[in-house]
Order: structure tokens, then C-alpha cells, then sequence
């Protein structure tokens, strides 16, 4: 009766596996019907693309898939080894199929009608990736795997089918390829990996995600003991050995890439991402092209970032502002001061995808008194030099051209006395630039602008500087590429090169690009060394003089604080570099008043002569340590006596009759240039007049002498069209020996006499 009983239900077994089969069987007996799939060659491999920094350091990738193809000379012996015993020990004996394995793999997918079993040799694996992807996993899908496998073997070398193998199997954790999955786990090359390090990878690529080390580390461990057993049955590795490795031997706990080959995303790597794929046509006419290039061509972008000195320039950003819960920033731009090159860029605090992606060094914000400097070498290009007067007295009241029912008045900051212009910049006094300003004209302060820090970030198709009365206190917003751009130009002699960062491409067919110099005169020498000579004093005795540069390096330099400390910026730079530095709130216009971080640092206000200044200088002393000291040439001398620069309309001119002005309407009067024939006065303090009809015939002097200056108005003239753009439209002033200037509103002191 058992025996019956076991012989019906063996007979149902078999009935149902036949009936189950049944479809299966007859589509792959009429496989044959189907028009075969001529076998192609393999296609080219999605490679990564690598972003290199100066002196050829790794400083990004960009891929969509971490694949980082190799030559399989390049394979250590011990790790292909390593990957046959657990994968395909029978690799070089087989001819792409091991039947036995194909057998088994064939029934269980009859079966269960959809594939379980995975292809039995590393052939079928490859074949499987290649050419079968999408088909569906039923009896002809095993069948078309093992025929094309053993084509395969027939059309290409074991070498060539393992290369491919190593190059594309996937470790999990976005690494397809050995290389890829060694710089992962262990950040290491093929080359270095050892025989255990190779069998854990290769334990890995039955199921990446079952056996993944920092997710499921107990589950990974029992498969690394498979494979040492492993390991054991092929020869590779001794009993003891085993026992040693387990007891010694610790997977990897995280992933990441090598120190020395970075992957992550950076502020910088993001520029190049968005210049390559939106900003240019280097890679491509059209935006798929540009996508597939950058991400999946294996090219090579070399850039001008170095990797020491954008260290040093993120080391100083973190050390030199505290951290603080209101949320206060700095981001920093250096350039090289001969090629406009980017060598350092900070973008924020550190980029965190979702999070810190905006790039603060390319974010405009109000620059405060740093634009100074921009309106300066505009004044310079229109005829002033450094010993001309000018006043910067507080309160001031100036017109304001976009909106004459409302001046522009300034009440706050520092009131300084008539005095030259050098002194006026290095003190940053806004009263005396304010009404420079207009001297020289606003349209011909925006069109110096664009000519001074012109980029492909900054132009007058990207964004519109306006001619505001306030522009000299920073009414306009620049980013710190902006500023250190503008400053590169004074800096390199008034030769401006537009700011770059992608030196080279390379594909894998040979150079895509390769970046030309254009250098562009903006301005003469002679004014750019004018301006370095006074800017450097900035350094020494106006706003930043408690930071000059470790052994007084020559350096040059603009404070900026917006109103309200709301923005605060040092722009300056030597013979090598061009950096500028912003600190302010990246989410809105937050006064930086009373911020405890800082008041417990001693900063009760933020302005530009604090955080600005001392990261600008701890970044600068650590990127100058190796270099030398270079300094500017003199500049030149002067070509006259200093003038007295005046604002028609705000300030008005008496010419002096008689006497000697006071002192407060003149300044210090230096002659510079004693060939220069000025005008004298009578030596004697007497009022003489001539008889009508007789000249040169004196009368007698009044019974009543007066002693004190006796002066006649004069006709002003009129501030510089707004249409004159002309750069070189003289700017307008007097001798100061000879004229006394005074505001117009307020008119003539009673102390001073006029006369018709």
C-alpha cells in the first residue's frame, strides 16, 4: 500500500512539473522561428568624468553612475583570481556555458516561470548585461544566454570578456566595476588591493544589497566567511590563514573616495557643472550632448583651483568668524592678479546637496565703501591725482538724478575736513566720495565698473549696475567675483583678463578645449599704479591698518560696511593674488549689531576692518607663504599742483581778491611741481582798485584797512552731463590758493568778505 500510494503521488508530481513546463518548452523549442540577434560588439562604457585641480590633484567627479573603467593588464593577478574562484572558478576551462549549472538553472526557471537562477559562468554574466537586457526571464531567455555566451568565447578573448566583467558588474553602492567598488570601500586603486580585500568584493556581487557592509554588516560577514571557504577549496588561502583573516580582518564600515581623489560636490565643482552644461557649448550644440559628455564621456576638465591654497581659504573662512545662530556668512574669491584665474573659491560654510547649494562667492550683495575703489579709478582715468582736495565734511547733501524730490543725504559715519583725496580713500570718508562721485560723473562710474570686473558673470546683458547718487556707498550689488575681479585689473597694471576656471578639457579621443589669454588694457599703467600707491596706504594708516600682511608685504586694499552693518567686505591684493572677502546673512539684510557670538569676540558691530579683513589676511599670509615679495613701480609724478575738486550745484567758487583763505577751505596746499607757473597774489593784505579809464593807476587806500580775505563769486559751471561718458572729460576743480569754495545752501561766512 506505501508503495502505491508513493507511486500516484510521484506520478502527480511529474504530471504537474510536465504541465507547468509545458509552455515554457514549447516557446523555446520554437526559439528557433525568431530571426537570431547578430551579435554585436561591445558598446562603450559609461565612464565618469574627472575634475582635476593645479599640479593635476583630484578635486571632483561628476557621473551618474560611479564606473571607472581599466585596462585588465592593469588587474593584479591575485584579484582576478580572487573574483574567478567566486564566481567562475571553471572559467578557463569551460567555452562560456557549464551545463551542469545550465541545466539546473534551466529547470528551476521552467518551473517557477520567471527567472531565479543566475547565469552559471562569468560569459553568460557579461552576455546577460550586453545584450539581453529587457528580455524577459523565461526558458528562451536561459537558452539565448547560453548560445550567445558561447559566440561570445568565439568572437572575443577570456582576457577581453574578464576586462569587460570587472569593468561593469555591479558592488552596490553606485559602484559598477572593481576599480569603482575598491575606491569605495576601501579607497584604494586595483593595483593595491590584497587578496582578502579582492574576495570581499567579490562576495559582493551575487547580491550587493543583501551582503552591503554598512547596512547589513552581519549578513556581509557570514558572506566573506563563504568566500574564504572558498578560497580554502581553490587553493588560494590555507585553513590558517582563514582563522588568522577572520580574527584579524575588519570589512569596510563606510563608504567614501580617497583623501587624495575626492568625489563629493563642491561650491566650485558646481560652477563647472552649470558653466559646462548651461553657460558654453564646449562639450556640445545642445543640451543632451553637453549632459551625456559631462556625465557618462569619461572626459578630463582641468581647472585652475588650488588644491593648497582653496584649503588655506576655507581653513581661515572657519577660523576667523565664529559660529553663530543668526546665521552670518562669508564667501571668498581669489584670483590670480596676472591671469584672472580662480584659485580659491568659498562659497559658504560647506555644500550640502538640498541644503548649502547656493554659491555665496557669485552672490550679489551691497559692497559698501569697497566700491571706493572702483570710483576712484575712474576719478584718476578723468584727471585727479591723489594731492587734489576735495571736501568730506558731515552732514553732506547731494542730488539725486533718478529721484530729484528726494537728495541724498548722508548723517552717519566719519566727518573728515577738506584734505587730498589719498587721504579721503584710505579713511573711507562717504561725504568726499559721494560728491566724487558726481565730480566724475555716475554713468561714467557705472561704464568703469563693467570695464574693470567684466566677466561672463558680469556684463550688461547679465546685469545692470545703476547710476544711483548712493552708488559710492554700495548702493549697487556685486558678488565678491564681481569685486576681485575689478581688483585684479587695478592690480595688474590696468591689464584686466577676465576671471576663468577651466583651463583644459580632455576626451578620450584627444584635447575638446583649451582656455587663450585676452588680456584687455581698461586702463593706463601709470593711473593703476597711481591707485595701488594709494590703496596700499589703506594698509598702513587708513582702515585695515591693524591687519597688513605678515612682514608688511606690499598689499592694497578697500574696506566696505553697508548701512545698518548689514553687508561688510575687505577687497584687496598683492602682485600675486586678487582676493575679496564678504560676511553678512545670506538669507536677508541682517544688521550684524550686538550678535553674542561676536560681542563675546570683541565685535560689538560687524564692518569691514573686522571679519572681512582678518580672514582676508589669514588667507592671504598662509597663500603667500612660498612666494616672493614683489612690489609696484612707483607711480608717477605728479603733472601739476593739487586742485580743489567741487560739485556745481552742491558747492560754489569765490575767486579770492584779496588776503589769505582760512586754512579749513584749503587744506594742506603742497606744491608738487615748482616749474608750474600758478597764480600769485598781492603781497600786501591792501584792497586796491584802479580809476576807471587809467590803468595801473592806484588810489589811496581806504582810511579803514581790511586784512581778511576778500573774494568775488564766480560763475561754478555745471556738473558733467549725464550723456557724457567720455572717460577722459576732465574733472572739475580749482586752485585751491586762488579760490574758495563753499556750500552753496549755505553760502559765504560773514568772516569772509565779497565784493561785486
Amino acid at each position: 500500500m506505501r508503495f502505491g500510494v508513493a507511486l500516484v503521488a510521484s506520478s502527480m508530481l511529474l504530471t504537474g512539473a510536465i504541465v507547468g513546463a509545458a509552455p515554457q518548452v514549447w516557446r523555446a523549442l520554437n526559439a528557433h522561428q525568431e530571426t537570431p540577434v547578430v551579435l554585436p560588439t561591445f558598446s562603450g562604457l559609461s565612464t565618469r568624468t574627472r575634475i582635476m585641480g593645479v599640479a593635476d590633484k583630484q578635486i571632483g567627479v561628476f557621473e551618474l553612475e560611479n564606473s571607472q573603467p581599466l585596462d585588465i593588464a592593469s588587474v593584479p593577478d591575485i584579484v582576478v583570481a580572487a573574483v574567478l574562484a567566486v564566481e567562475d572558478s571553471g572559467f578557463y576551462r569551460h567555452k562560456g556555458v557549464n551545463l551542469r549549472a545550465l541545466v539546473r538553472a534551466t529547470l528551476a526557471n521552467f518551473q517557477y516561470s520567471s527567472g531565479r537562477q543566475g547565469a552559471s559562468t562569468i560569459t553568460q554574466q557579461v552576455v546577460k548585461n550586453e545584450f539581453l537586457a529587457g528580455l524577459p526571464r523565461d526558458g528562451r531567455y536561459k537558452i539565448l544566454q547560453a548560445r550567445y555566451a558561447v559566440m561570445l568565447e568565439k568572437k572575443v578573448s577570456k582576457a577581453q570578456i574578464v576586462e569587460r566583467y570587472l569593468n561593469t558588474v555591479f558592488f552596490g553602492n553606485n559602484a559598477y566595476g572593481i576599480q569603482a567598488a575598491a575606491d569605495v570601500y576601501f579607497q584604494k586603486k586595483v593595483s593595491e588591493l590584497t587578496l582578502t580585500e579582492a574576495g570581499f568584493l567579490a562576495g559582493l556581487v551575487r547580491a550587493p544589497s543583501t551582503f552591503d557592509p554598512i547596512r547589513r554588516p552581519e549578513q556581509s560577514r557570514r558572506r566573506f566567511e563563504q568566500v574564504l571557504a572558498r578560497f580554502i577549496d581553490v587553493g588560494l588561502m590555507t585553513t590558517a590563514q582563514r582563522d588568522t583573516t577572520l580574527e584579524t580582518w575588519q570589512p569596510p564600515e563606510s563608504v567614501t573616495s580617497a583623501p587624495e581623489r575626492p568625489t563629493s560636490r563642491t561650491y566650485f565643482t558646481e560652477m563647472v557643472r552649470d558653466y559646462l552644461l548651461n553657460k558654453s557649448t564646449i562639450l556640445g550644440a545642445t543640451y543632451p550632448e553637453r549632459y551625456n559628455a559631462l556625465f557618462r564621456g569619461g572626459i578630463t576638465v582641468y581647472t585652475t583651483i588650488d588644491p593648497a591654497m582653496q584649503a588655506k581659504a576655507e581653513k581661515a573662512a572657519k577660523e576667523k568668524l565664529p559660529a553663530n545662530k543668526t546665521g552670518i556668512q562669508s564667501s571668498m574669491m581669489s584670483l590670480d592678479t596676472a591671469t584672472g584665474a580662480m584659485r580659491a573659491v568659498v562659497g559658504g560654510p560647506g555644500f550640502s546637496p538640498g541644503r548649502n547649494e547656493v554659491n555665496l562667492a557669485l552672490r550679489r550683495r551691497q559692497t559698501g565703501s569697497s566700491i571706493k575703489m572702483f570710483v576712484l579709478t575712474a576719478a584718476l582715468e578723468a584727471g585727479a591725482q591723489a594731492s587734489d582736495l576735495i571736501d568730506g565734511t558731515l552732514p553732506c547733501t547731494f542730488p539725486n538724478p533718478g529721484l530729484p524730490s528726494e537728495p541724498f543725504v548722508i548723517t552717519k559715519g566719519v566727518s573728515h575736513p577738506v584734505s587730498p583725496l589719498a587721504e579721503q580713500t584710505w579713511l573711507s570718508i562717504n561725504c568726499a566720495y559721494a560728491r566724487l562721485a558726481q565730480i566724475v560723473g555716475l554713468n561714467r562710474l557705472v561704464n568703469m565698473t563693467y570695464r574693470l570686473a567684466s566677466s561672463s558673470y558680469l556684463s550688461r546683458d547679465v546685469y545692470t549696475i545703476q547710476p544711483y547718487a548712493s552708488f559710492s556707498t554700495g548702493a549697487n550689488e556685486l558678488s565678491a567675483l564681481d569685486m576681485a575681479s575689478g581688483a585684479q585689473t587695478i592690480a595688474n597694471g590696468g591689464i584686466h583678463n577676465e576671471p576663468y576656471f577651466i583651463e583644459k578639457i580632455e576626451g578620450p579621443s584627444g584635447l575638446l578645449y583649451q582656455h587663450t589669454m585676452a588680456p584687455s588694457q581698461v586702463i593706463t599703467k601709470e593711473i593703476a599704479d597711481a591707485e595701488v600707491d594709494i590703496l596700499k596706504q589703506t594698509l598702513i594708516k587708513g582702515t585695515a591698518r591693524r591687519d597688513p600682511l605678515e612682514g608688511n608685504r606690499p598689499a592694497g586694499g578697500k574696506t566696505g560696511t553697508q548701512d545698518e552693518n548689514t553687508n561688510a567686505w575687505f577687497v584687496g591684493f598683492t602682485k600675486q593674488l586678487a582676493t575679496a572677502v564678504w560676511v553678512g546673512d545670506p538669507k536677508g539684510y541682517t544688521p550684524m549689531v550686538n550678535i553674542p557670538e561676536f560681542k563675546a569676540d570683541g565685535v560689538a558691530r560687524v564692518t569691514g576692518n573686522a571679519y572681512p579683513v582678518k580672514i582676508w589676511k589669514a588667507y592671504m599670509d598662509a597663500a603667500h607663504k612660498d612666494l616672493p615679495v614683489l612690489n609696484w613701480d612707483a607711480p608717477p609724478a605728479p603733472t601739476r599742483n593739487p586742485l580743489r575738486l567741487y560739485l556745481p550745484g552742491v558747492d560754489c567758487i569765490a575767486e579770492l581778491v584779496s588776503g589769505k583763505l582760512p586754512k579749513a577751505s584749503t587744506g594742506t596746499i603742497t606744491t608738487v611741481v615748482p616749474t608750474v607757473t600758478t597764480s600769485t597774489l598781492p603781497a600786501a593784505p591792501v584792497v586796491t582798485t584802479t580809476v576807471p579809464g587809467v590803468v595801473g593807476v592806484p588810489v589811496a587806500p581806504p582810511t579803514t584797512v581790511y586784512r581778511g580775505a576778500v573774494v568775488k563769486i564766480v560763475d561754478p559751471g555745471t556738473t558733467i552731463a549725464p550723456t557724457d561718458v567720455n572717460p577722459l572729460t576732465p574733472v572739475i576743480g580749482v586752485d585751491p590758493a586762488r579760490y574758495y569754495v563753499y556750500n552753496c545752501a549755505k553760502g559765504i561766512p560773514a568772516s569772509i568778505k565779497t565784493v561785486p
